[in-house]
């Protein structure tokens, strides 16, 4: 026994040794760069007694690009070289594979200096400057790259990155106007004056002309005096000068503050330039409208949601020997139930389900193809033919898999398909005769499969851009939402007709991003309580990689666009579970199943106007979490996607295999909502 320890020891000094007693030395160390400057890394393996270690393969990766395909680094894998391309600090990750294919990473941080500025521009985003009001400046910065970045008073988030690697200093011309430490300008008396505006020793100035304030009473006017947390209040000012006349055109700065009903908790919500209020938490709020030194204010109070409802696990179909990924739940051909799993970073097996009794949920049959990872699986809307992805393949084919499924007690392989896609396939969707095939990240093939013996490919698409990347495509009413990572949504006429498209002549003709660039999926929602069009993008972040042996760190959250204009698409709301991050997610009839990975199943009412943050509006429902001391790994909830189907939630988590719950129809007592109102 004793000689079996001291081996098992050296095993295990084996299996470590090479992160521990190695390590990589590069001249990416405290590396300095310019904008658009390339270079090439000299790195190598060190061993601990200083001696050159075995590195058989050496590549190179921008940590926040793991996921998001971030370009502020660009590699040239062939010629072994970085390019520069954002300014600011970034991680670069160097990766050894030895011989033995063991791997040693390490991380260096890449300085690249922001351009010179070359020119400075001021304007205004509103002429009327009026005693009493805070000046909107607009700067146009342009460097030396040519460069123009437009900075809003009104959206200097935007702008925050570059403000905080230049200093800016402003001046005036005299005490007309006061300047306060934040670069906030206020018009204190009637006028002209000037700004001058010093970014990086390049100036601009603007001059200004202060005007006596017209309005001598505003009205503020609202469509309710009380409404549920998350619910949209409109408020509109209307301004009259000292003739009692209405004044047409003038803008309005609106503002709130409030008081919670629960002494131990702050009011908390959000109100618009164009008088749309949201309050987050229960409680009274003072609603306030100002035009330089005239205001007025009304009281509005915000009671419970109380959306709150019982949720139950009803089944489970464990699979704890393997991972599991995507799933799919739908009808035979005989008229009963039925699902299909993938498994991750195992053997190729894809299962399936006799659900028809959620209760009990039966596997059934199974199939294997040469594949590590089926990471994507669906089916046809006729029940007849599922389509799986492949990744890892040994032969290094990957592509899809076509299966008949009219009998899913004996699913038959029908064909595969691999042209274009050898890269691997992470992700599929099938709508009617086409397959929609992800290939290697970057764009994804249409397949006819009419003859699904002999699938053709007849169309593809693809963004266009330097280091493009996708990650999903979902297919509705013949439109194409392709989920492409830092370049966002793209809206694809494959046969809607909007802009003479088809699956043969693919057609982009909207698109929205966001400043994280982890944009992993889409789903379309029409609200049914208001009509509106939006597409629900979710992020996906794992901070520290992804571990498939342990608890996974999760970040990002849903993103809600409101794309009822088409050509102006805008970012209303978000869902945001802390700590927790979002994968895959369903939405039918106004409510969201959403799967947070570590944070469980969350199901949150997404009825009326959204505005804001849903999560701190008492949206949410309820919520499961899905691990299970059964489990791959036990009690570690991490769940991948959700789908209402027939009244029951079914969902697939990666330590857990399958589930089914059921959602309560029982509500709260309402009786007690306005126990606060005065």
């Amino acid at each position: 026994m004793k000689n079996k320890l001291i081996i098992l020891l050296s095993l295990s000094f084996i299996t470590i040794g090479f992160s521990q007693d190695r390590t990589i030395i590069s001249d990416l160390e405290n590396l300095t760069l310019d904008v658009g400057q390339v270079f090439k890394p000299n790195s190598k393996v060190i061993n601990f007694d200083g001696s050159q270690g075995d590195c058989e393969r050496l590549i190179y990766y921008n940590k926040k690009g793991v996921f998001s395909s971030a370009k502020s680094i660009i590699f040239d894998r062939s010629k072994g070289t970085l390019k520069a391309n954002d300014p600011g600090t970034h991680e670069i990750v160097a990766v050894c594979i030895n011989s033995g294919g063991k791997r040693l990473t390490k991380t260096f941080y890449v300085n690249v200096n922001y351009p010179k500025v070359k020119e400075v521009k001021l304007s205004l985003s509103d002429d009327n400057i009026f005693v009493g009001n805070y000046i909107p400046l607009v700067y146009e910065i342009t460097d030396e790259l040519n460069t123009k970045r437009i900075i809003d008073y009104w959206s200097y988030d935007v702008a925050s990155k570059y403000f905080s690697e230049v200093e800016v200093s402003l001046t005036s011309s005299n005490d007309k106007i006061q300047i306060d430490k934040s670069n906030n300008i206020l018009a204190l008396e009637e006028g002209s004056s000037s700004v001058v505006a010093t970014f990086d020793g390049i100036s601009g100035m603007i001059d200004l002309k202060i005007k006596k304030n017209p309005v001598a009473k505003l009205i503020l006017k609202s469509d309710a005096d009380k409404s549920r947390s998350g619910d949209v209040i409109n408020f509109d000012a209307i301004a009259y000068n000292k003739k009692g006349e209405e004044i047409d055109d003038i803008n309005v700065d609106f503002s709130f503050t409030g008081k919670s009903f629960d002494k131990s908790n702050s009011a908390s919500g959000l109100i618009l330039e164009d008088g749309r209020f949201v309050g987050d938490v229960p409680g009274k709020y003072i609603i306030s409208a100002k035009v330089g030194n005239v205001t007025t204010s009304k009281i509005v109070n915000i009671f419970p949601r109380n959306v709150k409802r019982e949720i139950k696990k009803v089944g489970t179909g464990l699979v704890n020997d393997k991972h599991t990924s995507d799933f799919w739940v739908f009808e035979g051909d005989d008229g009963r139930d039925y699902a299909v799993t993938g498994t991750w970073g195992a053997d190729g097996k894809a299962y399936f389900w006799d659900v028809t009794n959620p209760g009990n949920l039966k596997k059934i049959d199974s199939v294997q193809v040469d594949a590590r990872t089926v990471n994507d699986v669906k089916v046809s809307q006729n029940g007849k033919i599922c389509v799986i992805s492949r990744e890892g393949a040994s032969n290094r084919k990957n592509g899809m898999i076509l299966i008949d499924v009219t009998n899913p007690r004996d699913v038959k392989i029908i064909s595969e398909y691999t042209k274009n896609l050898t890269g691997g396939v992470h992700n599929v969707f099938i709508d009617n005769n086409h397959v929609y095939a992800l290939s290697n990240g970057e764009r994804y093939y249409i397949i006819n499969i009419d003859d699904p013996y002999n699938p053709k490919e007849v169309g593809m698409f693809e963004v266009g851009k330097e280091g493009q990347s996708i990650h999903d495509v979902w297919i509705e009413d013949g439109i194409a939402y392709s989920s492409n990572w830092r370049d966002g949504v793209y809206l694809v006429d494959v046969g809607n007709g909007i802009v003479g498209g088809s699956p043969s002549n693919p057609v982009a003709f909207g698109n929205y991003s966001y400043a994280t660039g982890a944009h992993h999926a889409t789903f379309p929602y029409k609200s049914s309580s208001t009509g509106k069009f939006y597409t629900v993008l979710g992020d996906e972040i794992f901070p520290n990689g992804v571990n498939p042996n342990g608890t996974n760190e999760t970040a990002g959250f849903l993103h809600f666009v409101d794309f009822t204009d088409l050509n102006n698409p805008v970012e209303v709301a978000r869902y945001e579970l802390p700590t927790h991050g979002s994968h895959n997610y369903w939405i039918e009839d106004d409510i969201l199943y959403v799967a947070m990975y570590t944070g469980g199943i969350r199901i949150v009412d997404i009825s009326g106007d959204l505005l804001g943050d849903l999560y701190k509006q008492g949206r949410e429902i309820g919520y499961l979490l899905t691990g299970s001391p059964d489990g791959y790994i036990p009690n570690d909830t991490m769940v991948w996607g959700t789908q209402l189907y027939k009244g029951h939630v079914f969902y697939s988590d990666f330590n857990t295999g399958l589930g089914a719950a059921k959602v309560s129809q029982e509500k709260p007592d309402n009786s007690k909502t306005n126990q606060y109102l005065d």
